[in-house]
């Protein structure tokens, strides 16, 4: 059995939140497409919460070369340093769309937020285990402990390789990145899950990559739009995510220390332009999160408690504005 060492402080009551692609699993919906290209992109703005992690690099750079403002979209990114912080935000109505992923979605729509998965986000979550540890593979961590903050993505990654390898482990669970990340390095802990840029500054500083969630197929990260402007500004959407895609074609010509200073800009440290710059493949365009790992990650949430009932794909996705790559 895990065992949760201690609660998270900033842990909201009733909402589970995240750190955060197939292309056959596209779709179009002829009412929302044929509206969204029949109708001019609104002057209303476009609030998008964003997280500092991979996800929200082509969020930024549309917004910083200028292709939302060439599609005529007013965006209006709001960047969250935790996920709690952004769940309030959203609550509060401050956001019309979001990085997110499955399980938070789920859990706002058990508690009356309505919004709609509209497609997947670049991400890469590492499980690390301390420098002097001693641990080189997964299975090492069996019955160790392990930091991350309990109903959050992290868990579900982190349990995903723990059932693959057939091994438990403890959640030590500390709210704070810094002393996380201290907690990991100091090796109090044995082990850690973080997204990108956080594990390549922890690898960098003696933390040993034990896996990767992209290595290993595992996704649940989400971009997400309240169901209002889904069905009132479909064409802001659209035009949303064809400055998404531009942005993704810009990412694969460019080397990332061309925009590294935009990424400061945004709290990101060197070591992202790095970790982009190892990258061999090219990113993809935002694609529709894969069905099978939905249905798991929302049958996982129920286990978990965080949710009433299952919810459908159909309930909570809406791919209608994604474009083949």
């Amino acid at each position: 059995m895990k065992k949760l060492f201690f609660m998270s402080l900033l842990a909201l009551t009733t909402l589970s939140v995240a750190a955060c692609g197939n292309n056959d699993q596209t779709s179009t919906s002829s009412t929302t497409t044929s509206t969204a290209k029949e109708a001019a992109v609104t002057d209303e703005i476009l609030n998008v919460g964003i997280l500092p992690a991979e996800s929200a690099i082509p969020i930024i750079l549309a917004q910083e070369e200028g292709f939302f403002t060439e599609k005529g979209l007013n965006v209006a990114i709001k960047s969250f340093t935790s996920p709690n912080d952004r769940n309030v935000a959203v609550q509060a109505g401050e956001l019309q769309g979001t990085i997110s992923d499955v399980m938070t979605e789920a859990t706002f729509k058990q508690n009356d937020i309505d919004m709609m998965i509209t497609s997947d986000i670049l991400e890469d979550f590492k499980i690390l285990a301390s420098p002097n540890s001693g641990i080189t593979d997964m299975r090492g961590l069996a019955d160790k402990k392990v930091t991350l903050v309990p109903n959050f993505i992290l868990e579900y990654i982190m349990d995903q390789f723990a059932d693959e390898e057939d091994f438990t482990y403890e959640i030590v669970d500390i709210a704070s990145f810094s002393a996380r990340s201290e907690a990991l390095l100091s090796d109090q802990v044995d082990g850690a899950v973080y997204t990108e840029p956080q594990a390549s500054m922890l690898a960098a500083q003696g933390a040993i990559v034990l896996g990767s969630s992209k290595e290993a197929g595992i996704k649940g990260g989400t971009l997400q739009f309240m169901t209002d402007v889904i069905d009132n500004r479909p064409q802001d959407i659209k035009a949303f995510y064809e400055a998404y895609n531009e942005a993704i074609d810009y990412m694969n010509a460019h080397s990332a220390k061309d925009y590294a200073d935009i990424l400061a800009d945004y709290q990101f440290p060197e070591a992202m332009s790095t970790y982009l710059d190892s990258q061999t493949e090219d990113y993809p365009y935002a694609q529709a999160v894969p069905q099978d790992q939905f249905e798991n990650i929302i049958a996982w949430t129920k286990d978990k408690g965080q949710i009433d009932q299952s919810y459908t794909y159909d309930e909570l996705v809406n791919v209608d504005f994604l474009t083949d790559k």
